[in-house]
């Protein structure tokens, strides 16, 4: 994955593509999401997002077959937060289709929002796929207090 370069701090990790890692994930970027200057509804706002980016990976990436989901959550030196979420499973064969609301490969099972949440609760969104070598899907998002000038 490519994080930006000038990174102070960063965690890696990596976990089977289950249901029930999702919320490890998470719970875990939100932690390490505290050394910023994030509010508690910016932290929840961001929960959401991970959520959404490993879900996908879960569901749409694996399609409920074993393998593996990387995670990498980076602060930059300009206190940023990147977290970047990467499966390589069946990939996106059309990103900009996948990116619209309501868009999804199981309509009977899940509404198609999980990159509508992304894109409102992260400053950016990034997707990079290619069919039957997976996607990674980066999340970029500041504290609004940092954003304020003093």
């Amino acid at each position: 994955m490519k994080l930006p370069e000038g990174i102070r701090n960063q965690v890696v990790m990596e976990f089977p593509s289950r249901p029930e890692n999702v919320a490890f994930a998470r719970t875990a970027v939100a932690v390490f999401a505290a050394q910023l200057e994030f509010t508690v509804d910016e932290l929840d706002e961001l929960k959401v997002a991970v959520s959404e980016a490993v879900s996908n990976a879960v569901v749409h990436g694996y399609a409920g077959e074993d393998g593996c989901i990387r995670l990498e959550a980076a602060i930059t030196g300009d206190g940023c937060l990147v977290v970047a979420v990467q499966d390589r499973g069946r990939g996106i064969e059309d990103v900009e289709s996948a990116r619209q609301a309501q868009w999804t490969t199981k309509p009977e099972e899940h509404m198609g929002l999980g990159f509508t949440f992304m894109e409102e609760y992260s400053d950016r969104v990034e997707v990079e796929s290619a069919p039957g070598r997976g996607t990674t899907v980066t999340l970029y998002k500041t504290p609004a207090r940092a954003r304020i000038p003093s």
